[in-house]
Formats: C-alpha cells, structure tokens, sequence
C-alpha cells in the first residue's frame, strides 16, 4: 500500500476513495458509476443556476427588458433608481451564471477523482464556456479531466517528486493535458455541435415544438428529480444560461419547470379528490407535495411513487407530457430557472402557462385515482368481489 500511496495510486483498503466509491457498492458498474460521476457535476451546478437564474430575472424585473444593455455599475450607479438596481441584480447573475460550466465540469471530475479532479476540471470548463462549448463542452471537460488524473496516479513516481505529486504535479500536469485536449483537439466540434443544436431549436416551431414539450415532459417526470430528470433540467438551464437567450430556449426553460410541478401537484389533487384510496401518511404527503409541487420541487412526489411505481409514475409522465406540449404550444417563456408558480410575474403568457400546469395535473391526477380504483374491483362473479366491494370505502388495498 505503502509503495502504491507513493505513486498516488491509493487502493479501497488504504482510503475511502473518490466521493462516488464512497456512495456505492463495492462492483458497482460502470454505467452507474458514469451515471453518478455526471450527477456529482449537476447537482452542484444547480444552485448556481438558481440563484443567478432569479438574480438576473429579478433584475429584467426591476429594471425592464432592456436592462442587459445597462452599463456596468461600477461606471455607473445610482441608489434612488430603480434601474441601477435592476442592472445590479442582473450583473451579479451574470456573474453567478458564469461559473456554470467550471462547477458542472469541476465536480464531474471530483466525482471520479476526488480533490486533484478540481483543478484540471475548473480550467477544462472554463475552457468549454470561452469557447462557447457550453453543456457539453462541460460534460466532456469534466470526464476528460477526471480520467486524465487518474490516468496520472497510475504512473511510477520518482522518489524526489512524491511530496509535491497532489499539490503541483497533478493539477500542472493535467491541466496541461486538458487544456490541449479542449482547446485543440476536441473543443472545437463540440461547440460547432452546441451552436448545431442551439440553432436547431431556435427554428423549432408548430408541431415539432409541442413534441419536443412533451418529451421534456415526459424526462422530468420519469424518475422525479433523478438523472434523466436532471438531463433535462440541466439542458434547459444551459439554454438560459447567457445574458440574452434564445427565445426558444426561454420556451423550453418554461416547459422544463411546468412539467416538472406536475407529478407533486397531481399527487397532492389525487388524495384530495379520493382520499380512500391512500393510507394516512400518503394523505399527510399530500398536504405537503401542494407546497412542494407549487414551487417546482418534483421530489415531493417520490413517497407516493415509491409505494406505487407502476401507477404513479406512468400517471405523472402522462401529465408531464400534457403540460410540456401545452407549455410549448401556447409559447410561454422563462427567464428564471426555478421558483415555481412564485415567479409567475416573470412567465411569458402566464395564465396560458397555469392553465397548461393545471391541465397535466388534472391528467395525473384523474389517471392516478383510475388506475388505484381498478385494483380495488376483482372481477365480477369471483368469490373476493363482494367483500373488496363492501371494503372499498374502509382502507386502501396493497397493490
């Protein structure tokens, strides 16, 4: 162990290992671990998105639609404007928005290889952000610098350097190597493919909008804030994530959040209207996932699919795609990346934009009850038939 620690290359039994072997089981797969390492990037990308998401629609709030050509404020500020306010706001989201890519790719190679992953991971996303490679430019800096330095800790070590190996040699090293990867070999086709995908939904209209609302739809709400939902959030966010977006990408941002408060808000509609058909601690998650759902919180459904897989989450995709194609049709925008129905003031066409909601819950909701009520019935003429029938009003039955 000793001779292994000294070229870096330190074995399960020595240390706890990278943040993702200490998350999962030992012969974990690498299709898991993929899965685990790209969820390390994400779920501390997303507070930065959120806060400089809502920093900057407050601030076109503040200051109107036009505050993105407001002088720096440092050149010029004036506390008893509004619009100096507003252009404060909206810079210092600007600012938050621009670690979005570094944090993505940074934690991705945390995720692989722990604390010497940050170095080579930051400057391979910042890299990906100048060059404009966007989500996938991080996804792919991420990965590259996270294999890049264990690739390094495999490699024999002299004597002499074995004290400076975590704090120079591996961020020198692989930095170096990702920084060529990314900005000669690599970078380029990914942000050609970024700017591909960028223009491809910039001309999405009629038809091929509403299909692509209900397949955002139907990711968020398929494993209710897990990876292929933060797939989706995250390609939405990277929409969203520049000073002047898209307005298609503020339509797919809308349809991204309005999905994703279906399946709570479905839930929660779904123990109000038959309350017979769930246990009391599923009627007490109920109160609670209106809350949660309201403010785009998908995980406030996850008790009731947790129970009941099988019709709770095909019920929630079905609203979630109701919702997403109906977001998309009627063309409501987002600016801000979360808030829920709290930033209904910042929603292009909100009333359309609830009304959408409400139609997915209601489909949630409606399919939910349905498919609990069929296995309640045996079939007519069985010997359980009356008894379930006398039954149906007393207790929910196990699935």
């Amino acid at each position: 162990v000793r001779e292994k620690a000294a070229r870096g290359e330190i074995t399960r039994a020595a240390r706890p290992g990278t943040p993702v072997d200490r998350a999962g089981e030992p012969g974990t797969g690498y299709g898991t671990r993929l899965r685990t390492w790209l969820m390390s990037g994400v779920s501390h990308m997303v507070p930065f998105v959120a806060a400089g998401g809502l920093l900057i629609a407050l601030g076109f709030a503040i200051g109107g639609y036009r505050i993105n050509e407001a002088p720096p404020v440092t050149e010029h500020f004036d506390w008893a404007q509004a619009d100096s306010w507003g252009a404060l706001l909206f810079q210092i989201g600007g600012v938050a928005f621009g670690f979005l890519i570094p944090v993505l790719a940074g934690y991705i190679a945390y995720g692989m290889a722990d604390r010497p992953g940050l170095v080579p991971g930051f400057v391979g996303g910042m890299i990906a952000f100048t060059i404009n490679a966007g989500f996938l430019g991080g996804l792919v800096a991420g990965l590259l610098a996270g294999g890049v330095v264990l690739a390094i800790q495999r490699v024999d070590i002299p004597p002499v350097l074995r004290g400076i190996m975590p704090v120079v040699v591996i961020p020198l090293l692989s930095s170096m190597v990702v920084g060529f990867l990314m900005l000669v070999v690599v970078g380029k086709p990914i942000a050609q493919a970024q700017k591909a995908m960028t223009d491809w939904l910039g001309g999405l209209s009629g038809s091929n909008a509403v299909l692509l609302g209900v397949l955002l739809g139907l990711m968020m709400c398929f494993d209710l804030g897990g990876p292929v939902n933060k797939v989706a959030y995250a390609f939405a966010t990277a929409g969203i994530a520049v000073q002047d977006p898209s307005d298609s990408a503020m339509k797919i941002m809308a349809a991204v959040m309005a999905a994703g408060m279906v399946p709570p808000l479905g839930m929660a509609l779904a123990t109000t209207l038959r309350r017979k058909l769930f246990t009391p601690a599923e009627r007490e998650n109920g109160k609670a996932a209106w809350v949660l759902g309201a403010s785009f919180i998908s995980e406030g459904a996850i008790p009731f699919a947790a129970a009941d897989p099988l019709r709770v989450i095909p019920a929630s995709m079905a609203g979630g795609a109701v919702t997403g194609a109906l977001t998309m049709a009627f063309g409501s925008t987002l600016r801000a990346p979360h808030g829920g129905v709290w930033v209904t003031f910042l929603i292009g066409e909100p009333f359309l934009y609830l009304l959408a909601i409400a139609a997915g819950t209601a489909v949630t909701a409606g399919l939910v009850v349905l498919l609990k009520g069929m296995r309640r019935t045996a079939p007519v003429g069985t010997p359980a038939a009356g008894a379930q029938e006398s039954d149906a009003g007393q207790q929910p039955v196990a699935a």
